[in-house]
């Protein structure tokens, strides 16, 4: 079997406030990402939200998984995938998808075989998976970086300056709740995020990547007046709750990609912390 999981469950805030470090780390932190020849699930009980990946050295076919009590992987779910390594390709029931650098592929419930492929094992694909629970088909469409939509965010003042590639999103794809896209900071900007917000209509999970060698991000989470951090090192992940801040710094500019999955699709639903306001 060529798909591996493992399952978290949700927490409180007020049980998150008593977490020392590896605790935290244990809970939240996705830290098996981007393994050569497997692919990697988180199962979350925050809205059965599902992350992970796939690395194919040879064609690896995305199974189901006991949790979700289905014959096959996609039978009642969704899911998105963004590529961050070499070319390669996803056969979706027969249909073979081209997937370069940073392109994007989602593809809707109903769909019974999701295979992997790599154009070259030697710089294989790196696929990012997030899948979410789907009531309706939706059709399959890739979305290659040059579609995605762009905003352009923040400034070098504040160290903030990024682009917002929205790529999984209403007004591109049809979804039933998942949304994903990538945020790239420009050089000399480190944060992410700010001002930091919370939705508690959906939750969500970054994947960091592009950190620089022996460079890292701060991701911040919590409260906005109970704040916590755990350090991510690149192709790592962090599942971010309904109740949580989201936001992070880097010691050096780097990308995450974002999915998020809930009440609603509507992106700018959230509700604004100020950065005084922060504890």
């Amino acid at each position: 079997m060529s798909t591996n999981y493992e399952s978290r469950y949700a927490s409180s805030p007020n049980a998150v406030k008593q977490y020392d470090t590896a605790q935290l780390r244990e809970e939240f932190l996705i830290d098996n990402l981007m393994q050569e020849g497997k692919i990697n699930l988180t199962y979350s009980h925050y809205d059965r939200y599902i992350a992970g990946s796939a690395v194919p050295l040879k064609p690896l076919t995305l199974e189901t998984i006991d949790p979700l009590k289905a014959e096959y992987f996609l039978e009642r779910r969704e899911i998105g995938i963004i590529n961050v390594g070499g070319n390669g390709t996803v056969e979706v029931d027969g249909t073979v998808y081209d997937l370069g650098l940073k392109d994007a592929l989602y593809i809707g419930s109903g769909n019974k075989e999701v295979i992997f492929k790599s154009n070259d094992v030697k710089d294989p694909a790196k696929y990012y998976l997030n899948a979410a629970p789907a009531h309706k088909s939706y059709p399959t469409k890739k979305v290659s970086k040059a579609e995605a939509n762009k905003l352009e965010l923040g400034s070098l003042e504040t160290a903030n300056h990024r682009t917002v590639n929205q790529l999984i999103i209403g007004g591109i794809v049809t979804t039933c709740q998942l949304q994903m896209g990538m945020t790239e900071l420009r050089t000399g900007s480190v944060w992410n995020t700010m001002p930091a917000h919370v939705h508690d209509r959906r939750m969500e999970v970054y994947f960091y990547l592009d950190i620089p060698e022996n460079q890292a991000v701060c991701h911040f989470m919590g409260q906005p007046q109970e704040t916590r951090h755990i350090w991510m090192n690149n192709h790592q992940a962090v599942i971010s709750p309904p109740w949580s801040i989201h936001c992070g710094s880097g010691t050096s500019n780097y990308t995450f990609i974002w999915g998020m999955a809930g009440e609603n699709l509507d992106y700018g639903d959230m509700d604004v912390a100020k950065i005084t306001d922060l504890r």
